[in-house]
């Protein structure tokens, strides 16, 4: 069960995945008061469908809202629609989940697939945290309470290991993914930098490895099921602290290296 006690939650690529996964997790627990704010790209396209199903049963915790990570439009109007909902509370927790995945090398890299991972995968998040901050300082403010949690205020960027510097050239021949770990890598330079303009505010922030995860994106080969990662996960960002704070860790807990 999650550990997570964030009453107002807002998660990106949440239709699918990890984002549904977690979703799912967090209307299974019995904090009160939560509402959970579940942001995709088509909310009411094909591959919607579950996330929407989901909503249903659970009507005064999801709210569905749309939010393309790659339309800088989108992200200013979610922005503008969940403000209006929150009311003085502000937004307590926010996942930037929403990720593409190009595969290829040096050779076979295009310029589109780099540039529509850079896209979804830094600028997307770079403006999502820009257009919230309003909101996630609120909550901050409004705690009444010292220090740093994913109760109070949070930013938890989903990255991957694959934008490790140490740990992805070992596999980079087996598992050619140039575009995407060179987006991760970018997004995990964002999560440095806005952790340290959300330290006066005492926002928290890091990045979070899933794990290599059964997913559209990760693919049939992977080891872990979605379900055991999201309980990883969640049970690591409901223990952070200011310790944490601008830090890289797997959905176990353990310390990566940039």
């Amino acid at each position: 069960m999650a550990a997570v006690k964030a009453c107002n939650i807002l998660i990106t690529g949440a239709n699918r995945g990890l984002g549904l996964e977690t979703v799912k997790q967090l209307t299974e627990d019995s904090c009160p008061k939560r509402h959970i704010f579940a942001t995709c790209r088509d909310p009411d396209g094909p591959k919607s469908e579950a996330l929407r199903e989901l909503a249903k049963k659970h009507p005064s915790v999801i709210t569905i809202i749309r939010l393309d990570a790659d339309d800088p439009c989108s992200i200013k109007e979610s922005a503008k629609k969940v403000g209006s909902l929150l009311g003085n509370n502000g937004l307590n927790l926010l996942v930037n989940n929403a990720a593409i995945v190009a595969r290829g090398t040096i050779q076979t890299s295009s310029v589109e697939d780099m540039k529509n991972t850079f896209n979804t995968n830094v600028i997307g998040p770079l403006l999502i945290i820009k257009e919230y901050l309003p909101y996630l300082q609120t909550a901050a403010k409004a705690s009444g309470t010292p220090g740093m949690s994913c109760n109070k205020a949070a930013v938890i960027n989903i990255s991957s290991v694959a934008g490790s510097m140490t740990r992805k050239p070992s596999n980079h021949i087996q598992s050619p993914v140039l575009p995407y770990s060179m987006s991760k890598a970018g997004f995990n330079m964002l999560t440095v930098l806005a952790a340290e303009e959300l330290k006066a505010d005492e926002i928290l922030c890091m990045a979070l490895h899933p794990g290599w995860v059964k997913t559209e994106l990760g693919g049939e080969k992977a080891p872990l099921e979605p379900k055991e990662s999201v309980e990883g996960m969640l049970r690591v960002i409901g223990s952070l602290t200011e310790k944490q704070h601008g830090g890289f860790l797997d959905y176990t807990g353990e310390t990566i290296p940039w």
